[in-house]
Protein backbone atom coordinates (compact mmCIF):
# COMPACT_ATOMS: atom_id res chain seq x y z
CA UNK A 1 0.00 0.00 0.00
CA UNK A 2 2.82 2.40 0.35
CA UNK A 3 4.40 2.09 -2.81
CA UNK A 4 0.90 2.47 -4.09
CA UNK A 5 0.96 5.69 -2.30
CA UNK A 6 4.15 6.44 -3.41
CA UNK A 7 3.55 6.08 -6.79
CA UNK A 8 -0.04 7.87 -6.80
CA UNK A 9 2.36 11.04 -5.38
CA UNK A 10 4.66 11.13 -7.75
CA UNK A 11 1.89 11.25 -10.63
CA UNK A 12 0.07 13.98 -8.84
CA UNK A 13 2.84 16.11 -8.55
CA UNK A 14 4.05 15.62 -11.81
CA UNK A 15 0.07 17.16 -12.36
CA UNK A 16 0.96 20.43 -9.85
CA UNK A 17 4.68 21.05 -10.72
CA UNK A 18 2.85 21.38 -14.14
CA UNK A 19 0.76 24.47 -12.99
CA UNK A 20 4.18 25.82 -12.08
CA UNK A 21 6.53 25.36 -14.98
CA UNK A 22 4.93 25.11 -18.79
CA UNK A 23 5.99 24.14 -21.94
CA UNK A 24 4.13 26.26 -24.37
CA UNK A 25 2.63 24.93 -27.73
CA UNK A 26 2.18 27.34 -30.81
CA UNK A 27 -1.78 27.49 -30.82
CA UNK A 28 -3.81 30.35 -28.64
CA UNK A 29 -6.31 26.97 -27.72
CA UNK A 30 -3.19 25.75 -27.08
CA UNK A 31 -0.48 28.85 -26.91
CA UNK A 32 1.96 30.66 -24.83
CA UNK A 33 2.62 34.29 -24.02
CA UNK A 34 4.14 36.15 -26.10
CA UNK A 35 7.80 37.52 -25.38
CA UNK A 36 8.88 41.09 -25.37
CA UNK A 37 9.59 43.17 -28.60
CA UNK A 38 10.79 40.46 -30.59
CA UNK A 39 8.48 40.47 -32.89
CA UNK A 40 6.60 37.06 -34.17
CA UNK A 41 7.65 34.13 -33.72
CA UNK A 42 9.54 34.64 -30.10
CA UNK A 43 7.41 32.77 -27.61
CA UNK A 44 8.43 31.83 -23.92
CA UNK A 45 9.75 28.31 -23.54
CA UNK A 46 8.60 28.31 -19.77
CA UNK A 47 6.81 30.44 -17.24
CA UNK A 48 8.62 30.11 -13.80
CA UNK A 49 7.25 31.46 -10.80
CA UNK A 50 9.44 33.05 -8.08
CA UNK A 51 7.66 31.26 -5.15
CA UNK A 52 8.16 27.76 -6.73
CA UNK A 53 7.22 25.48 -3.82
CA UNK A 54 10.25 23.13 -2.54
CA UNK A 55 9.52 19.76 -2.78
CA UNK A 56 8.97 18.86 1.11
CA UNK A 57 5.98 22.16 1.13
CA UNK A 58 4.59 20.02 -2.29
CA UNK A 59 4.29 16.64 -0.16
CA UNK A 60 2.64 18.29 2.43
CA UNK A 61 -0.03 19.90 0.78
CA UNK A 62 -0.25 16.70 -1.29
CA UNK A 63 -0.96 15.04 2.36
CA UNK A 64 -4.17 15.44 2.07
CA UNK A 65 -4.87 13.56 -1.18
CA UNK A 66 -2.47 10.54 -0.80
CA UNK A 67 -4.77 9.86 2.89
CA UNK A 68 -8.15 9.92 0.50
CA UNK A 69 -6.29 8.03 -1.89
CA UNK A 70 -5.34 5.11 0.76
CA UNK A 71 -8.86 5.05 2.19
CA UNK A 72 -10.76 4.96 -1.22
CA UNK A 73 -8.39 1.85 -1.90
CA UNK A 74 -8.52 -0.02 1.45
CA UNK A 75 -12.08 0.31 2.33
CA UNK A 76 -14.32 0.84 -0.87
CA UNK A 77 -16.73 -1.94 -1.02
CA UNK A 78 -15.59 -2.78 -4.75
CA UNK A 79 -11.68 -3.13 -6.27
CA UNK A 80 -10.80 0.85 -7.82
CA UNK A 81 -8.88 0.81 -10.90
CA UNK A 82 -5.86 3.17 -9.70
CA UNK A 83 -5.51 4.81 -12.65
CA UNK A 84 -9.47 5.85 -12.52
CA UNK A 85 -8.83 7.43 -9.14
CA UNK A 86 -5.62 9.35 -10.03
CA UNK A 87 -7.62 10.85 -13.64
CA UNK A 88 -10.32 11.50 -11.22
CA UNK A 89 -8.27 13.64 -8.81
CA UNK A 90 -6.89 15.35 -12.06
CA UNK A 91 -10.02 16.16 -13.39
CA UNK A 92 -11.23 17.51 -9.60
CA UNK A 93 -8.48 19.63 -9.55
CA UNK A 94 -9.11 21.42 -13.03
CA UNK A 95 -12.71 21.88 -12.60
CA UNK A 96 -12.37 23.53 -9.04
CA UNK A 97 -10.61 25.87 -11.31
CA UNK A 98 -14.39 26.71 -12.99
CA UNK A 99 -12.84 27.62 -16.00
CA UNK A 100 -14.07 26.47 -19.48
CA UNK A 101 -10.93 26.43 -21.02
CA UNK A 102 -8.83 24.73 -18.59
CA UNK A 103 -9.72 20.63 -19.28
CA UNK A 104 -7.60 17.33 -19.00
CA UNK A 105 -7.07 15.51 -22.17
CA UNK A 106 -6.72 11.47 -22.45
CA UNK A 107 -5.09 10.01 -24.72
CA UNK A 108 -7.72 9.62 -27.19
CA UNK A 109 -9.17 13.41 -26.78
CA UNK A 110 -5.59 14.08 -27.44
CA UNK A 111 -5.25 12.39 -30.92
CA UNK A 112 -8.85 13.75 -31.45
CA UNK A 113 -7.57 17.36 -30.90
CA UNK A 114 -4.68 17.09 -32.98
CA UNK A 115 -6.60 16.03 -36.06
CA UNK A 116 -8.39 18.99 -35.51
CA UNK A 117 -5.84 21.09 -35.94
CA UNK A 118 -4.42 19.34 -39.35
CA UNK A 119 -5.78 19.92 -42.87
CA UNK A 120 -9.06 17.85 -42.42
CA UNK A 121 -10.73 15.87 -39.54
CA UNK A 122 -14.66 14.41 -40.02
CA UNK A 123 -17.06 15.70 -37.29
CA UNK A 124 -20.10 18.41 -37.80
CA UNK A 125 -16.95 21.84 -38.02
CA UNK A 126 -17.54 23.90 -35.28
CA UNK A 127 -16.14 25.47 -32.45
CA UNK A 128 -17.26 25.03 -28.97
CA UNK A 129 -16.48 26.13 -25.27
CA UNK A 130 -18.14 25.61 -21.99
CA UNK A 131 -20.85 28.05 -20.47
CA UNK A 132 -22.31 27.54 -17.47
CA UNK A 133 -22.02 24.24 -17.94
CA UNK A 134 -23.58 23.52 -21.53
CA UNK A 135 -21.86 23.33 -24.74
CA UNK A 136 -21.48 26.29 -26.81
CA UNK A 137 -21.34 26.97 -30.64
CA UNK A 138 -18.43 29.43 -30.69
CA UNK A 139 -18.80 29.57 -34.58
CA UNK A 140 -19.49 26.97 -37.43
CA UNK A 141 -17.17 26.92 -40.26
CA UNK A 142 -17.90 28.39 -43.09
CA UNK A 143 -19.46 25.52 -45.47
CA UNK A 144 -19.46 23.04 -42.65
CA UNK A 145 -22.45 20.44 -42.09
CA UNK A 146 -23.04 22.70 -38.81
CA UNK A 147 -23.17 25.75 -41.23
CA UNK A 148 -25.26 24.16 -43.57
CA UNK A 149 -28.09 22.63 -40.69
CA UNK A 150 -28.50 26.08 -39.34
CA UNK A 151 -26.14 25.78 -35.99
CA UNK A 152 -25.30 29.67 -34.62
CA UNK A 153 -23.26 31.34 -32.53
CA UNK A 154 -23.93 30.80 -28.90
CA UNK A 155 -26.53 27.92 -29.62
CA UNK A 156 -26.43 25.21 -26.67
CA UNK A 157 -26.11 21.44 -27.21
CA UNK A 158 -27.90 19.79 -24.14
CA UNK A 159 -28.35 16.21 -26.36
CA UNK A 160 -26.67 14.68 -29.01
CA UNK A 161 -28.78 11.22 -30.35
CA UNK A 162 -31.04 11.05 -27.03
CA UNK A 163 -28.19 11.48 -24.72
CA UNK A 164 -28.42 13.95 -22.37
CA UNK A 165 -25.01 16.11 -22.73
CA UNK A 166 -25.74 18.78 -19.66
CA UNK A 167 -23.30 19.12 -17.00
CA UNK A 168 -20.99 16.86 -19.08
CA UNK A 169 -17.31 17.46 -19.59
CA UNK A 170 -16.64 19.57 -22.50
CA UNK A 171 -14.55 16.91 -24.03
CA UNK A 172 -16.00 14.45 -23.52
CA UNK A 173 -18.98 16.15 -25.24
CA UNK A 174 -16.99 16.35 -28.67
CA UNK A 175 -16.50 13.33 -28.46
CA UNK A 176 -20.12 12.58 -28.81
CA UNK A 177 -20.57 15.19 -31.05
CA UNK A 178 -17.64 14.37 -33.86
CA UNK A 179 -18.37 10.98 -35.53
CA UNK A 180 -17.66 9.22 -39.09
CA UNK A 181 -18.62 10.69 -42.33
CA UNK A 182 -21.88 9.82 -43.19
CA UNK A 183 -23.47 9.87 -39.99
CA UNK A 184 -26.23 11.78 -38.09
CA UNK A 185 -26.14 13.75 -35.22
CA UNK A 186 -29.33 14.90 -33.63
CA UNK A 187 -28.89 17.65 -31.79
CA UNK A 188 -31.23 19.28 -29.32
CA UNK A 189 -30.46 23.00 -29.00
CA UNK A 190 -31.45 25.89 -26.89
CA UNK A 191 -31.12 29.09 -28.64
CA UNK A 192 -30.83 32.34 -27.03
CA UNK A 193 -34.69 33.97 -27.40
CA UNK A 194 -36.25 31.10 -28.88
CA UNK A 195 -38.67 29.43 -26.24
CA UNK A 196 -38.39 26.03 -26.97
CA UNK A 197 -35.37 23.94 -27.81
CA UNK A 198 -34.45 23.09 -31.24
CA UNK A 199 -33.82 19.93 -32.98
CA UNK A 200 -31.44 20.28 -35.24
CA UNK A 201 -30.15 17.20 -37.22
CA UNK A 202 -26.35 17.27 -39.09
CA UNK A 203 -24.60 15.05 -41.57
CA UNK A 204 -21.34 14.53 -40.21
CA UNK A 205 -18.56 15.13 -42.88
CA UNK A 206 -15.23 15.43 -43.71
CA UNK A 207 -13.85 19.06 -42.77
CA UNK A 208 -11.30 20.49 -44.81
CA UNK A 209 -9.50 23.60 -43.23
CA UNK A 210 -9.10 25.48 -46.09
CA UNK A 211 -8.35 29.17 -44.04
CA UNK A 212 -7.70 31.96 -46.09
CA UNK A 213 -10.13 33.30 -49.24
CA UNK A 214 -9.16 35.97 -51.45
CA UNK A 215 -11.09 38.19 -53.89
CA UNK A 216 -11.06 41.26 -55.18
CA UNK A 217 -14.30 43.28 -55.32
CA UNK A 218 -14.59 46.30 -58.16
CA UNK A 219 -17.45 49.05 -56.98
CA UNK A 220 -17.60 52.06 -58.14
CA UNK A 221 -14.49 52.38 -60.13
CA UNK A 222 -12.75 51.04 -57.04
CA UNK A 223 -10.69 48.03 -56.22
CA UNK A 224 -11.19 46.35 -52.91
CA UNK A 225 -9.07 43.73 -51.91
CA UNK A 226 -11.11 41.06 -49.30
CA UNK A 227 -9.24 38.52 -47.65
CA UNK A 228 -11.39 35.74 -45.07
CA UNK A 229 -9.52 33.89 -42.81
CA UNK A 230 -11.75 31.13 -41.65
CA UNK A 231 -9.47 29.90 -38.91
CA UNK A 232 -5.69 30.27 -37.94
CA UNK A 233 -4.24 27.18 -39.03
CA UNK A 234 -0.70 25.62 -39.69
CA UNK A 235 -1.00 27.03 -43.12
CA UNK A 236 -2.51 30.52 -42.65
CA UNK A 237 0.09 32.65 -42.38
CA UNK A 238 1.82 31.61 -45.87
CA UNK A 239 -1.55 31.51 -47.87
CA UNK A 240 -2.41 35.30 -46.00
CA UNK A 241 0.55 36.82 -46.88
CA UNK A 242 0.73 35.40 -50.85
CA UNK A 243 -2.73 36.56 -51.26
CA UNK A 244 -1.80 39.86 -49.42
CA UNK A 245 1.21 39.94 -51.74
CA UNK A 246 -1.28 38.85 -54.90
CA UNK A 247 -3.62 41.92 -53.64
CA UNK A 248 -0.68 44.53 -53.51
CA UNK A 249 0.31 43.35 -57.45
CA UNK A 250 -3.40 44.09 -58.37
CA UNK A 251 -3.18 47.23 -56.73
CA UNK A 252 -6.04 47.00 -54.89
CA UNK A 253 -7.29 50.69 -53.19
CA UNK A 254 -7.88 48.64 -49.83
CA UNK A 255 -8.69 45.91 -47.90
CA UNK A 256 -10.97 44.17 -46.58
CA UNK A 257 -10.59 41.55 -43.59
CA UNK A 258 -13.55 38.96 -42.66
CA UNK A 259 -12.96 37.33 -39.56
CA UNK A 260 -16.44 36.47 -38.83
CA UNK A 261 -16.75 33.19 -37.54
CA UNK A 262 -13.51 32.34 -37.30
CA UNK A 263 -13.15 30.62 -34.09
CA UNK A 264 -9.33 30.98 -33.65
CA UNK A 265 -6.21 28.43 -33.80
CA UNK A 266 -2.78 29.08 -33.94
CA UNK A 267 -1.51 32.09 -31.69
CA UNK A 268 1.61 32.56 -34.02
CA UNK A 269 -0.42 32.66 -37.13
CA UNK A 270 -2.48 35.85 -35.83
CA UNK A 271 0.77 36.96 -34.64
CA UNK A 272 2.83 36.76 -38.08
CA UNK A 273 -0.61 38.10 -39.80
CA UNK A 274 -1.12 41.50 -37.61
CA UNK A 275 2.82 41.77 -37.56
CA UNK A 276 2.17 42.75 -41.49
CA UNK A 277 -0.62 44.67 -41.33
CA UNK A 278 0.65 46.97 -38.25
CA UNK A 279 3.13 49.81 -38.71
CA UNK A 280 6.29 48.98 -36.88
CA UNK A 281 6.73 49.69 -33.27
CA UNK A 282 2.91 49.58 -32.74
CA UNK A 283 1.80 47.35 -30.30
CA UNK A 284 -0.26 44.45 -31.24
CA UNK A 285 -1.28 43.06 -28.19
CA UNK A 286 -0.42 42.46 -24.24
CA UNK A 287 -0.16 39.23 -22.28
CA UNK A 288 -0.29 39.60 -18.58
CA UNK A 289 0.24 36.55 -16.10
CA UNK A 290 -1.09 35.96 -12.91
CA UNK A 291 1.95 37.30 -11.43
CA UNK A 292 0.95 40.47 -12.91
CA UNK A 293 4.07 40.44 -15.26
CA UNK A 294 3.32 42.11 -18.38
CA UNK A 295 4.41 41.37 -22.09
CA UNK A 296 3.95 43.77 -25.32
CA UNK A 297 4.19 42.58 -28.30
CA UNK A 298 4.88 45.31 -31.24
CA UNK A 299 5.22 44.95 -34.98
CA UNK A 300 8.31 44.74 -36.48
CA UNK A 301 7.53 45.54 -40.28
CA UNK A 302 6.10 48.80 -42.15
CA UNK A 303 2.69 47.21 -41.88
CA UNK A 304 0.12 48.00 -44.87
CA UNK A 305 -0.25 51.60 -46.58
CA UNK A 306 -3.87 50.85 -47.49
CA UNK A 307 -7.15 51.73 -46.12
CA UNK A 308 -8.72 48.63 -44.48
CA UNK A 309 -11.96 47.70 -42.85
CA UNK A 310 -12.23 44.76 -40.62
CA UNK A 311 -15.58 42.39 -40.31
CA UNK A 312 -15.92 40.38 -37.17
CA UNK A 313 -19.52 39.01 -35.71
CA UNK A 314 -20.53 36.85 -32.64
CA UNK A 315 -18.68 33.82 -33.97
CA UNK A 316 -15.02 35.68 -34.16
CA UNK A 317 -13.17 34.42 -31.55
CA UNK A 318 -9.71 34.53 -29.66
CA UNK A 319 -7.39 34.74 -32.14
CA UNK A 320 -9.49 36.34 -34.27
CA UNK A 321 -10.70 38.76 -31.90
CA UNK A 322 -6.57 39.39 -31.21
CA UNK A 323 -6.47 40.57 -34.54
CA UNK A 324 -9.50 43.00 -35.09
CA UNK A 325 -8.99 44.83 -31.85
CA UNK A 326 -5.08 45.09 -33.05
CA UNK A 327 -6.48 46.79 -36.36
CA UNK A 328 -9.14 48.46 -34.36
CA UNK A 329 -6.66 50.47 -31.99
CA UNK A 330 -3.80 51.13 -34.64
CA UNK A 331 -6.49 53.37 -36.66
CA UNK A 332 -8.95 51.18 -39.00
CA UNK A 333 -12.75 50.67 -39.07
CA UNK A 334 -14.78 47.82 -37.77
CA UNK A 335 -18.01 46.81 -39.09
CA UNK A 336 -20.75 43.63 -38.07
CA UNK A 337 -21.65 42.85 -34.50
CA UNK A 338 -19.97 42.22 -31.25
CA UNK A 339 -17.67 39.34 -30.89
CA UNK A 340 -17.67 36.19 -29.33
CA UNK A 341 -15.34 37.52 -26.25
CA UNK A 342 -12.25 34.96 -25.05
CA UNK A 343 -9.31 37.07 -23.35
CA UNK A 344 -7.88 34.28 -22.35
CA UNK A 345 -4.48 32.17 -23.05
CA UNK A 346 -3.98 28.66 -22.55
CA UNK A 347 -0.75 26.17 -22.61
CA UNK A 348 -0.52 22.44 -23.04
CA UNK A 349 1.35 20.19 -21.00
CA UNK A 350 2.58 16.78 -21.73
CA UNK A 351 1.88 14.23 -18.38
CA UNK A 352 4.30 11.25 -18.67
CA UNK A 353 1.74 8.72 -19.72
CA UNK A 354 1.28 10.92 -22.96
CA UNK A 355 -2.48 12.54 -21.67
CA UNK A 356 -2.48 16.27 -21.61
CA UNK A 357 -3.47 19.42 -19.27
CA UNK A 358 -4.35 22.52 -21.14
CA UNK A 359 -4.60 25.23 -18.73
CA UNK A 360 -5.03 28.77 -18.89
CA UNK A 361 -2.01 30.65 -17.39
CA UNK A 362 -2.66 34.18 -19.04
CA UNK A 363 -4.86 36.12 -20.42
CA UNK A 364 -4.61 38.82 -23.32
CA UNK A 365 -5.42 42.41 -23.48
CA UNK A 366 -5.85 44.76 -26.33
CA UNK A 367 -2.91 47.41 -27.44
CA UNK A 368 -4.89 49.59 -25.11
CA UNK A 369 -5.15 47.35 -22.58
CA UNK A 370 -8.55 46.38 -22.53
CA UNK A 371 -9.47 43.12 -21.48
CA UNK A 372 -12.75 41.46 -23.52
CA UNK A 373 -12.83 38.60 -22.15
CA UNK A 374 -16.50 37.65 -21.72
CA UNK A 375 -17.27 41.28 -23.56
CA UNK A 376 -15.67 40.71 -26.88
CA UNK A 377 -14.55 43.18 -29.23
CA UNK A 378 -17.14 45.67 -30.60
CA UNK A 379 -17.53 47.09 -34.16
CA UNK A 380 -17.53 51.02 -35.33
CA UNK A 381 -20.67 50.42 -37.18
CA UNK A 382 -23.08 47.52 -36.03
CA UNK A 383 -24.84 45.78 -38.74
CA UNK A 384 -27.57 43.13 -37.94
CA UNK A 385 -27.95 40.41 -41.25
CA UNK A 386 -31.50 39.89 -42.42
CA UNK A 387 -33.49 37.50 -39.93
CA UNK A 388 -33.19 34.58 -41.70
CA UNK A 389 -29.62 34.16 -41.06
CA UNK A 390 -30.80 33.47 -37.53
CA UNK A 391 -33.58 31.27 -37.58
CA UNK A 392 -33.44 27.95 -36.85
CA UNK A 393 -33.45 25.37 -39.94
CA UNK A 394 -36.43 23.08 -41.51
CA UNK A 395 -36.59 19.34 -41.19
CA UNK A 396 -39.77 18.78 -42.55
CA UNK A 397 -40.23 15.85 -40.29
CA UNK A 398 -43.54 16.97 -39.45
CA UNK A 399 -45.74 18.98 -41.79
CA UNK A 400 -46.10 22.63 -41.55
CA UNK A 401 -50.01 23.50 -42.68
CA UNK A 402 -53.02 26.24 -42.14
CA UNK A 403 -53.69 26.89 -38.34
CA UNK A 404 -50.64 25.08 -37.23
CA UNK A 405 -48.79 27.25 -34.25
CA UNK A 406 -45.05 27.57 -32.98
CA UNK A 407 -41.80 28.06 -33.68
CA UNK A 408 -41.02 26.41 -36.74
CA UNK A 409 -43.83 28.00 -38.24
CA UNK A 410 -42.12 31.28 -37.29
CA UNK A 411 -38.78 30.15 -38.92
CA UNK A 412 -41.04 28.91 -42.26
CA UNK A 413 -42.60 32.56 -42.20
CA UNK A 414 -38.70 34.39 -42.43
CA UNK A 415 -37.71 32.14 -44.40
CA UNK A 416 -40.49 33.05 -47.38
CA UNK A 417 -39.72 36.70 -46.41
CA UNK A 418 -36.13 35.80 -46.65
CA UNK A 419 -37.08 34.58 -50.33
CA UNK A 420 -38.71 37.56 -51.17
CA UNK A 421 -42.61 36.16 -50.47
CA UNK A 422 -45.20 37.44 -48.18
CA UNK A 423 -46.47 35.11 -45.43
CA UNK A 424 -48.60 38.11 -44.08
CA UNK A 425 -47.02 37.57 -40.82
CA UNK A 426 -44.32 36.22 -38.62
CA UNK A 427 -45.69 35.31 -35.69
CA UNK A 428 -45.80 31.50 -36.00
CA UNK A 429 -49.61 30.97 -37.03
CA UNK A 430 -49.73 29.44 -39.93
CA UNK A 431 -52.34 31.90 -41.64
CA UNK A 432 -54.11 31.88 -45.20
CA UNK A 433 -51.34 33.95 -46.26
CA UNK A 434 -48.72 32.27 -44.98
CA UNK A 435 -50.61 28.90 -47.13
CA UNK A 436 -50.68 31.33 -50.30
CA UNK A 437 -46.38 31.91 -49.87
CA UNK A 438 -45.99 28.77 -49.68
CA UNK A 439 -47.96 27.46 -52.50
CA UNK A 440 -46.23 30.25 -54.42
CA UNK A 441 -42.79 28.92 -53.48
CA UNK A 442 -43.49 25.30 -54.55
CA UNK A 443 -44.48 26.64 -58.15
CA UNK A 444 -41.25 28.55 -58.63
CA UNK A 445 -39.66 25.35 -57.55
CA UNK A 446 -41.71 23.24 -59.73
CA UNK A 447 -43.50 21.11 -56.38
CA UNK A 448 -46.69 20.33 -55.91
CA UNK A 449 -48.73 23.62 -55.19
CA UNK A 450 -50.27 21.95 -52.03
CA UNK A 451 -49.72 25.09 -49.58
CA UNK A 452 -48.12 22.16 -47.21
CA UNK A 453 -44.89 21.93 -45.92
CA UNK A 454 -43.89 18.55 -46.00
CA UNK A 455 -40.02 17.25 -46.10
CA UNK A 456 -39.90 18.15 -50.20
CA UNK A 457 -40.95 21.64 -49.79
CA UNK A 458 -38.88 21.70 -46.48
CA UNK A 459 -35.65 20.77 -48.32
CA UNK A 460 -35.84 23.06 -50.88
CA UNK A 461 -36.67 26.27 -48.96
CA UNK A 462 -33.61 25.36 -46.63
CA UNK A 463 -31.85 25.13 -49.37
CA UNK A 464 -32.66 28.01 -51.24
CA UNK A 465 -31.64 30.05 -47.71
CA UNK A 466 -28.17 28.08 -47.38
CA UNK A 467 -27.48 30.09 -51.46
CA UNK A 468 -28.81 32.97 -50.10
CA UNK A 469 -26.83 33.13 -46.99
CA UNK A 470 -23.28 32.54 -48.88
CA UNK A 471 -24.40 35.19 -51.30
CA UNK A 472 -22.87 38.74 -50.95
CA UNK A 473 -25.29 40.36 -52.50
CA UNK A 474 -27.38 39.15 -49.36
CA UNK A 475 -25.10 39.99 -46.88
CA UNK A 476 -25.65 43.36 -45.00
CA UNK A 477 -22.59 43.68 -42.92
CA UNK A 478 -20.18 43.06 -46.18
CA UNK A 479 -22.40 45.73 -48.16
CA UNK A 480 -21.69 48.57 -45.13
CA UNK A 481 -18.17 47.96 -45.41
CA UNK A 482 -17.46 47.98 -48.52
CA UNK A 483 -19.23 51.38 -48.50
CA UNK A 484 -17.81 52.20 -45.52
CA UNK A 485 -14.20 51.30 -47.54
CA UNK A 486 -15.25 53.33 -50.51
CA UNK A 487 -15.43 56.55 -48.17
CA UNK A 488 -12.23 55.84 -46.60
CA UNK A 489 -10.44 55.45 -50.03
CA UNK A 490 -11.93 58.40 -51.37
CA UNK A 491 -11.16 60.61 -48.20
CA UNK A 492 -7.16 60.17 -48.89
Amino acid sequence: MKIRSVVFLVAVSVVLSSLITLTFMQTDEVAGALQGNNGPGQLLTGLERDDQESDEVLASDLQKIREAYEIIKQSYVRDVDSEVLIEGAIEGMLNALEDPYTVYMDTEIVEQFEQSMESSYEGIGAEVSMRNGRVTIVSPFKGSPADRAGLRPNDQIISVNGDNIEGMDLLKAIQKIKGPKGTKATLQVIRPGVPEPLKIVVVRDEIPIKTVYADIIEKNGLKLGKLEITKFGEKTFEDFKKELQSMKENNVDGLLIDVRGNPGGYLDAVQFIADMLVPKNNTILQVVHSDGSKKLLKSTTEGVDLPMVVLIDEGSASASEILAAALKENGHKLVGAPSFGKGTVQSVQELSDKTQIKLTIAKWLTPSGEWIHEKGVKPHIEVRQPDYFYAAPLHGEQELKREMVGNEVKNLQLFLKGVGLSPGRTDGYFSRETEQAVKQFQRQHDLPATGIVDEQTAMKLQDVIYQQIQDPQHDLQLKKAIEVLSELIRQQ
